[in-house]
């Protein structure tokens, strides 16, 4: 069986982003058994369905193409407000339209919030949680991650310098892999 490609959505726009740089070192560790890309959400426009009639925007398209492509899905999140970034919910509407089209339908998913808090953004992590239900994106339950105090998991190169982290992120991705290989549609 190949390598799952996984789509990896950042919610966080930050220059210099603890979920990116989570992101980034779980794509790190996942290797060989995963493949993980970030997907851009940042320029998406906002979704309107009146602008999905027709020729919807060539950004709209090429974002849910991309999505399309890859075999999983995996939201790393901050949490504003106990909920996700307007960017990410964004996203994720851009992806489930038109009805009945949507790019999330059955594709395994999994997703991580990381916070400088010490709760680790559990409140977005479950409302995302929420909205996935309802897309068909079965989503893998353990191990849950919730990454708070991550202000202080990076080096100065932005490398996690925490082992603790890092070992848990190691466990994430093989659960991940065999979640993945456990609930993804074969064509």
């Amino acid at each position: 069986m190949s390598t799952p490609k996984v789509a990896v959505l950042v919610g966080s726009l930050r220059r210099d982003s603890f979920n990116r740089k989570i992101a980034l070192a779980l794509a790190a560790l996942a290797r060989p058994a995963l493949e993980l890309e970030i997907v851009e959400i940042g320029a998406l426009p906002l979704y309107n369905q009146d602008d999905d009639e027709g020729k919807p925007p060539q950004a709209w398209a090429a974002f849910r193409d991309k999505v399309r492509a890859h075999e999983a899905v995996l939201f790393v999140t901050p949490e504003y407000n106990r909920s996700v970034p307007g960017v990410l919910k964004n996203a994720i509407d851009v992806g489930s339209r038109p009805y009945g089209k949507s790019v999330w339908d059955g594709k395994p998913g999994a997703v991580i919030s990381v916070s400088p808090g010490g709760i680790g953004g559990f409140g977005a992590n479950h409302h995302l949680r929420q909205s996935l239900v309802f897309l068909n994106v079965p989503v893998m339950q353990q191990p849950e991650a919730y990454i708070g105090g991550a202000a202080q998991l990076f080096d100065a190169e932005g490398k996690i310098a925490n082992d603790g982290t890092r070992e848990f992120l190691k466990k994430f991705a093989t659960a991940f892999t065999a979640w993945i290989a456990a609930t993804r549609r074969t064509a």
